[in-house]
């Protein structure tokens, strides 16, 4: 019975000690990371730690800290008192952070490397719009402090500052759009020699001390923890020069980068079943002009336009599926499907619509015909590969040349008024083509949340809208009104007649060949037409006749458009 007693009393001291050890282990670790909390030394720690107190620092657990931030910056003092460096004549702008945060061995720190992006800093001669400063540092998770100092590199590393920023397709999709639509490598590189921030880096250091805390959010996200860092970025002169720039006051919120790969995944979707419609689309005009009096109403120049926009379209989306290699799946399905619209269909089209508009050198030698093709396809690729190098030294006029490209039913309606040709596109042809074409640059200009990151232009958007549905309805007016409705009559030129007048021969009757019946030509009516070469055919026969030939099924001479 004491046997037991002593056990009993010995288990119950073992857990009173445990107890002790583990909050004595607990007291001194805090202990040893007190006195970065309560002695302010430099950084701004009074500023920091006054703010902290408004807020609980939440519950003792490491968050991880790796990802995107984007938020804005601007100075505490309205001006800026920099002496060293005027070119800090923005009072704020947009921000964005890239973090990485590694466990140390250190108990409570995280080792951090990052790149932080200021945007709308300077505003000089050299039209540098921005600055990237390379970031380390250390993460006290026990506290939410983050602090950071600019790691300028050595110039032979200039090249994997980019490799930072491309680690998430927030800043790869980013960066690649405004090479697309609004700057070149090239540029960026200039903008990069010529930015202060190279001769800032020789004289100050730059520091940054933030306050981390949790960001409640609405979405529906699982697991996914949002944060918020505020703090501030100050620049200590080397020497007795003073500070670089007053402090600026740093605010950035975790980006979900899953929202960009949705957004892109979308994207491509979109674009590859406005893709299959548009297959649809010209498989119905094929069938609507399949005889080569129908094929040859077709404007070359309006199918060769349209294939070009493919192509462009085709290498735009296979580029952005090679750099974002996460998403090239998805981006290489749109390439793939754009091909197939451009390669197959279109340059079909393209070829039948030649053949059907040289029917006198369908007799020649095989290598005549193959030396026009060959001129044909050198054309066609030559301006491809014109255009790309028109459009890189002209990127900052992207969207007129956008506008220029997208006038491609103009041609159509020149070669409807010339040739007075009747109902060459089918309306569904029409229609269709205007609005999938509308989709990807509506999308890109006009959604104020496009994955791009393109800022939108309603105006160009409205314009582009008002100027292709302007073609469109000129189109539609064409095919139920005649070719020339919209024409004054005075500048028509003569056109021929097929119910003119002609001598009749009261005794006299003969046969359409179209459908071997006899034709009554005593009575002058409108179900008779005469050719130019005084051959007499039913109305109805020889209009569908015309639309496989222009050519009098009698004599085969060339007929003129009715």
């Amino acid at each position: 019975m004491k046997k037991r007693e002593h056990l009993g009393l010995g288990f119950f001291e073992w857990q009173i000690i445990l107890w002790l050890s583990i909050w004595l282990a607990i007291s001194q670790q805090a202990l040893g990371l007190r006195p970065i909390r309560e002695k302010p030394r430099s950084w701004s720690d009074e500023w920091l730690f006054g703010r902290k107190q408004e807020a609980e620092v939440g519950p003792f657990s490491a968050w991880n800290i790796t990802g995107t931030y984007r938020g804005t910056w601007k100075f505490l003092n309205s001006l800026n008192s920099s002496s060293k460096f005027q070119d800090f004549q923005k009072e704020n702008g947009n921000s964005v952070v890239e973090l990485v945060a590694v466990p140390t061995k250190i108990t409570g720190v995280h080792y951090v490397q990052g790149v932080v992006v200021f945007h709308d800093v300077f505003d000089n001669e050299q039209n540098v719009g921005g600055a990237q400063i390379n970031l380390e540092g250390v993460y006290i998770w026990p506290f939410r402090q983050l602090r950071l100092v600019a790691n300028s590199g050595k110039e032979s590393d200039s090249g994997q500052e980019d490799n930072n920023l491309l680690s998430n397709p927030y800043h790869l999709l980013g960066i690649f759009s405004s090479q697309v639509f609004q700057e070149s490598p090239r540029d960026r590189l200039l903008k990069r020699k010529l930015s202060p921030v190279n001769e800032m880096e020789k004289h100050c250091n730059i520091e940054i001390a933030a306050q981390v805390s949790r960001v409640a959010s609405s979405e529906n996200n699982g697991d996914k923890n949002y944060y918020h860092m505020e703090g501030l970025m100050e620049s200590p002169g080397v020497g007795d020069d003073g500070d670089c720039f007053s402090p600026l006051l740093l605010n950035a919120t975790s980006v979900n980068v899953e929202v960009y790969y949705n957004k892109a995944v979308n994207y491509t979707l979109m674009v590859t079943f406005v893709s299959f419609l548009q297959v649809l689309l010209l498989i119905r005009q094929m069938e609507h002009g399949n005889t080569q009096s129908g094929a040859a109403k077709v404007s070359i120049v309006m199918i060769g336009q349209q294939a070009i926009m493919d192509a462009y379209l085709c290498l735009l989306h296979l580029t952005a599926g090679i750099l974002v290699e996460s998403l090239f799946n998805a981006f290489a399905t749109a390439a793939f499907f754009k091909f197939v619209v451009f390669s197959i269909f279109e340059m079909r089209y393209l070829l039948a619509i030649w053949k059907a508009t040289r029917p006198s050198n369908s007799g020649e030698g095989w290598e005549t015909m193959r030396r026009e093709l060959s001129f044909l396809y050198s054309r066609f690729y030559g301006i491809l590969l014109g255009g790309i190098l028109i459009m890189y030294q002209f990127h900052n006029y992207m969207q007129p040349i956008l506008l220029l490209m997208y006038s491609f039913w103009i041609p159509q309606i020149v070669a409807n008024v010339v040739r007075d040709s009747r109902k060459p596109l089918h309306p569904y042809y029409i229609l269709g083509m205007t609005a999938t074409r509308l989709a990807i640059p509506l999308y890109v200009f006009g959604c104020p949340h496009n994955f791009m990151r393109v800022e939108p232009n309603k105006v160009w958007c409205i314009c582009l809208c008002t100027f292709m549905g302007l073609q469109a309805v000129i189109l539609l007016l064409q095919h139920y009104f005649g070719s020339r409705c919209f024409v004054p009559r005075q500048m028509l030129p003569e056109k021929y007649n097929y119910h003119r007048r002609f001598n009749r021969d009261v005794s006299r009757t003969t046969d359409c060949v179209i459908c071997m019946t006899a034709i009554d030509l005593r009575q002058h009516t409108s179900d008779c037409m005469v050719t130019p070469c005084e051959h007499f055919f039913h109305s109805g026969c020889l209009q569908r006749w015309m639309d496989i030939k222009m050519e009098c099924p009698t004599c085969r001479r060339s007929l003129p458009p009715a």
